[in-house]
């Protein structure tokens, strides 16, 4: 009987669902400047997550790792269960969270450390927008377990230190509308840049924008407590960063540059900067009605007239 009044109990208290989202990507800057750092920034997310679960003893969590390639689960990890026991009076939820991501994001390199091809598209920044589409639906497949959707609170927390994901435009304007509409608040946590495509994500589902200089990496579990682990209801009651200014451009889809004036197409929604007669995404064939300045007729002189006039003054 008390078994069964404590899970009915769990089920009515509210429950935090947090999904992490992981920029694995070996391109961000502050990775190729020390190596260490990667060490500092893992620390600094288990330190946060187990915060998280530390707060109720109902709270979840997933991690998900991103890179230019993939997208991969890191916690939790259905396929390979860790029979974690109790180690120097650890808690042993702790434990395995820590020891699942760490062994998760250590596959994960070598992974990619086996691929033979160097080509020009590792450069590129991480799939983002197909991670948080990830997140988006491990939140819906909790939700169904639930009797009623009230009782869970959900939030993804992105943390990257790439430069730009302007060629994701279109999929993370999806991402970020479903987000809304399931009202569920995107964060993120931005260690180089200020990401003005992110930056309208957190607007648009009232999540929180934060740029952590990467110098400050050290600090960064200080960052990620402070101001990521109150849940968005919480945080108009503490003292919190401002928000930015939003700068809502939208980015061409042919030069990746934010612009104020552009063409739309009508078919697939993309945008460019100039006037194409094809679509570069769907190939849609546009009519073109360019307005060009009409030519101004010259009315014609009837030249038999001024002869007849001075036939018949010359006459008289």
């Amino acid at each position: 009987m008390a078994i069964m009044e404590q899970q009915s109990k769990l089920e009515v208290e509210d429950v935090s669902l947090l999904v992490v989202v992981i920029d694995l990507s070996t391109e961000q800057p502050f990775l190729q400047d020390d190596k260490l750092s990667l060490t500092h920034y893992l620390n600094a997310i288990i330190t946060f997550i187990n915060s998280h679960l530390m707060l109720k003893a109902c709270n979840r969590v997933a991690v998900i790792g991103s890179d230019y390639c993939r997208n991969k689960y890191l916690y939790p990890d259905e396929k390979n269960k860790l029979n974690i026991r109790q180690t120097d009076s650890q808690y042993e939820m702790f434990t395995l969270v820590e020891q699942t991501i760490r062994n998760n994001v250590k596959s994960f390199f070598n992974d990619d450390s086996s691929k033979d091809d160097e080509d020009e598209p590792s450069k590129l920044p991480s799939l983002i927008s197909g991670a948080a589409a990830l997140g988006l639906c491990f939140i819906n497949r909790i939700e169904a377990t639930f009797m009623s959707k009230d009782n869970l609170n959900s939030r993804i927390l992105i943390i990257t230190g790439s430069l730009d994901f302007s060629h994701q435009y279109m999929s993370l304007m999806n991402v970020f509308f479903a987000a809304q509409r399931q009202n569920i608040a995107i964060d993120v946590c931005s260690l180089e840049a200020e990401l003005k495509l992110l930056q309208q994500g957190t607007d648009i589902t009232n999540g929180h924008f934060l740029l952590v200089p990467s110098a400050n990496l050290s600090g960064l579990v200080q960052y990620l407590l402070w101001v990521f682990l109150p849940e968005p209801p919480l945080r108009k009651h503490l003292i919190v960063p401002p928000p930015v200014k939003v700068d809502y451009r939208a980015s061409c889809f042919c030069h990746k540059q934010l612009i104020e004036l552009g063409y739309v197409c009508s078919v697939c929604l993309s945008v460019f900067c100039k006037f194409t007669p094809i679509c570069m995404t769907c190939h849609a064939v546009f009519k073109s009605h360019i307005l060009l300045p009409k030519k101004i007729k010259k009315r014609k002189v009837n030249s038999g007239s001024p002869m007849s006039v001075s036939g018949s003054m010359r006459s008289k």
